[in-house]
């Protein structure tokens, strides 16, 4: 079976791109700090079987992730979106969120944090 992602079994942290840059430092530190409430929201959705509200979600995260240098949340974001977007199937959705929130458990802004 392929992971979602090359690297998806790595447990180690995984940081910003743009981890490097000064001027993005606080902007992908309060980006990381949103990670949790973000998974807690599409839980959420989740729980409810709201998929198109999760899907809009992992569509959103998915940008935000690329907007700070997280390519592998880009990833992840992109398979919730997508498991959401055709004949949604519930099992299938499932595993790409938690694909999705253990990937996001592992983001770091710097090499410091």
């Amino acid at each position: 079976m392929n992971a979602t992602h090359p690297h998806a079994d790595r447990r180690e942290p995984f940081y910003s791109t743009l981890a490097d840059d000064p001027d993005m430092a606080e902007l992908i530190a309060m980006f990381v700090d949103e990670l949790p409430q973000r998974v807690a929201a599409a839980d959420e959705l989740a729980s409810r079987s709201d998929w198109e509200s999760l899907r809009r979600l992992a569509h959103q995260l998915k940008g935000a992730a690329g907007s700070y240098g997280f390519p592998m949340l880009t990833d992840t974001s992109s398979a919730l979106e997508r498991a959401c977007r055709i004949d949604p199937q519930e099992a299938e959705i499932r595993k790409a969120l938690e694909d999705l929130a253990a990937d996001c458990a592992r983001a770091r802004c710097h090499t410091n944090a």
